[in-house]
């Protein structure tokens, strides 16, 4: 039986709304899900899990129909979903209560259910929200669901406040595969038995690294899962390191290889680190102007700032690097400042100067 594992597609969501490119991210992240139901066809794959927060928020009737249509297009695949922690369904109301015309079947919110899936022998439990917390450790309660079939759990949380669960208990219950939502970044919690599929589409700057989902397999050899990105855009941290002997400009055109390198369809953000002779002075417009720059933190360390440095932090553990390298007279000059300097970052990074 072969399997596609996502969760956090977060459909509506609106990220960055602010930036250039905020408008289009909500049309990207409703592509990306596209393109999963696309996989699904030519990778001939048998079941859609989908481990919660496929919204971006509760849904109206309209919005399940809205899903309900574009499940439509699988043309082997059964789905099967379950509400999380921004798409919970309340108990009893008219979302609850919708029937899928597609070849769905939504796990009912607020107890444990089971959707078997006979052409398949598929057994897949879940508990679905209809709030947007729970606290009790509901997963680890949950065995599987019939005897003789692959069993899957599908679940979503993972912290104090969304269904707690310690990971050698769920191991211990024999599913087959534990697929997992909430967590918008992938983790692979045990290999090839439990995983985080995280967002498809990265949906803020922390969202950093790849994103996709999980492509699985299983068979009387036991299971198997692989990792296939798919995202349209990747949020990248970079790192810019500053130098008093290098020009504005230089270090300019050194920050547009790197952003040319990598994509101008990814999201940035800069940090500016080292030492500058004036650190006001770095004019980003004209990269903004060509990349999509989330944001720029200066960390840099100017002349002015080292002198400041060097008179309030006489007394602690940076005041004696100080005057350990400087009184080191067995160092060259330069290579004295540059010790300096870069010990003096460090400790700042660090926060040992408080």
């Amino acid at each position: 039986m072969k399997f596609i594992h996502i969760a956090d597609v977060h459909l509506f969501a609106t990220p960055d709304a602010e930036y250039e490119w905020g408008p289009g991210r909500t049309k990207e992240i409703e592509d990306t899900f596209e393109k999963v139901l696309d996989d699904c066809n030519s990778k001939d794959v048998d079941l859609l899990l989908i481990a919660g927060n496929l919204f971006d928020r509760s849904p109206s009737v309209d919005d399940l129909i809205y899903v309900d249509e574009k499940l439509k297009r699988l043309e082997k695949t059964r789905t099967v979903m379950l509400t999380g922690s921004k798409d919970y369904i309340p108990e009893d109301s008219e979302s609850s209560r919708y029937k899928f015309s597609s070849r769905t079947v939504m796990l009912t919110p607020g107890k444990t259910t089971n959707a078997f899936l006979r052409g398949i022998n598929t057994c897949v439990t879940g508990f679905a929200y209809a709030k947007p917390e729970y606290e009790d450790r509901i997963l680890e309660e949950i065995d599987p669901g019939r005897e003789d079939a692959i069993n899957i759990l599908l679940g979503h949380g993972g912290d104090k406040r969304h269904m707690p669960f310690r990971k050698e208990k769920l191991a211990s219950k024999g599913f087959d595969y534990v697929a997992m939502g909430y967590i918008t970044r992938p983790v692979h919690i045990l290999k090839n038995r439990m995983a985080y599929a995280g967002s498809p589409e990265p949906l803020g700057p922390n969202d950093i690294g790849r994103h996709g989902y999980v492509l699985g397999e299983v068979t009387d050899q036991g299971t198997s899962i692989t990792w296939c990105p798919i995202a349209r855009r990747n949020y990248i941290d970079m790192s810019v390191t500053m130098s008093p002997d290098l020009s504005p400009e230089e270090i300019s055109k050194t920050l547009e290889e790197k952003l040319l390198k990598l994509g101008n369809e990814n999201i940035y953000s800069i940090k500016l680190r080292g030492f500058s002779k004036d650190n006001t002075g770095f004019d980003m417009t004209r990269i903004k102007s060509r990349y999509n720059i989330y944001e720029v933190l200066n960390m840099t360390i100017s002349d002015d700032d080292e002198k400041m440095l060097r008179t309030e932090n006489e007394t602690n553990i940076m005041g004696s690097f100080i005057r350990e390298v400087t009184e080191n007279y067995t160092l060259s000059e330069s290579v004295r400042s540059k010790a300096l300097r870069y010990g003096m970052e460090a400790l700042i990074m660090a926060g040992e100067e408080r």
